[in-house]
């Protein structure tokens, strides 16, 4: 079971990563970029939950030129606000079209026409200097090559996620150890502040590193409910083993239930197992009525129907 939730938490991880790849290719800061660009602004039913979310944004993708970075691509998902000179009627109609996306880390400025919501097009991307230099005095190089090589561009991924230095001075406000330009990419992702980075650390949990800061996002893990399995005697666990347990919903009200119960040292792994069989504070007392071991594979053996067989 832990080399399959190990998997799964690198599962998602990457795919949340995927479309915002950081490169060992770094251009240097003159240096323009381009390509071209495709965008969608898909339509949802009126009505659906998804329609508020929907509306206002617009799906782009970019893929670079150069030989070197032929199969380059990414993408995001955009708020019509963030992209100057667009309109909606430009969107829905049939128009040429230029438009930027003014960032710190540089400007992706494209031109190209839509067409019934569909778009294309060519992109030029310029760094900004003053970015890089910047990030260079608070301990960010953005042009240190990556440690794994691939074909895209840090400074275009830090503008595509807008990367900034006032992102950057707040991270480094919290004062959580040692960060790189990685982490920034994590942070601005992730949603990861400040706010969050102190909120966690003083949860009863002080060893938290960036890793477990994305997880946590990911999992919707905050401090209230560190502090609950804090107050629950659970501060010393692993931190994979916390996620475990809310990706299994394992709720401070369910351990005081299967405590109450006689299981006054049970582990997150036990817990585990009577989440996953519904095994709770009435089903244990009914199988001690009928003469079942008080043990978690007893337990089990009697909701799958295979105890005393």
């Amino acid at each position: 079971m832990t080399q399959n939730f190990q998997s799964m938490i690198r599962s998602l991880f990457n795919l949340s990563l995927i479309v915002f790849v950081i490169g060992s290719y770094v251009i240097a800061a003159q240096t323009v970029q381009t390509g071209t660009w495709k965008a969608s602004n898909r339509t949802v039913k009126e009505g659906s939950k998804d329609a508020a979310a929907k509306a206002g944004k617009i799906q782009l993708n970019f893929s670079r030129d150069s030989d070197q970075h032929r199969n380059s691509s990414s993408g995001s998902g955009f708020d019509l606000s963030e992209l100057q000179g667009l309109t909606e009627a430009q969107i829905a109609g049939s128009s040429a079209v230029r438009f930027s996306i003014a960032r710190e880390a540089g400007t992706i400025e494209c031109e190209g026409a839509f067409a019934d919501g569909k778009g294309s097009g060519t992109y030029r991307f310029t760094p900004n200097q003053n970015f890089i230099a910047g990030m260079k005095t608070r301990g960010f190089d953005f042009e240190k090559p990556a440690a794994k090589g691939n074909s895209e561009n840090k400074l275009f991924a830090a503008a595509m996620i807008n990367v900034t230095t006032a992102l950057a001075d707040d991270l480094l406000s919290a004062n959580f150890g040692q960060l790189d330009v990685d982490d920034l990419f994590k942070a601005a992702i992730f949603k990861v502040d400040s706010k969050f980075m102190r909120e966690m650390k003083d949860s009863g949990f002080p060893n938290l590193g960036m890793e477990e800061l994305v997880k946590a996002r990911i999992f919707k893990i905050d401090a209230g409910f560190l502090r609950e399995l804090n107050a629950a005697g659970f501060s010393n666990e692993p931190f994979e083993s916390i996620v475990k347990m809310r990706i299994f919903k394992i709720t401070p009200e369910f351990i005081t239930g299967v405590r109450s119960e006689g299981f006054q040292n049970i582990g997150i792994e036990d817990l585990v197992k009577m989440k996953i069989f519904n095994i709770n504070s009435e089903f244990i007392r009914q199988a001690r009525a009928d003469g079942v071991p008080m043990e978690v594979e007893k337990l089990v053996q009697r909701r799958i129907g295979v105890w005393g067989k």
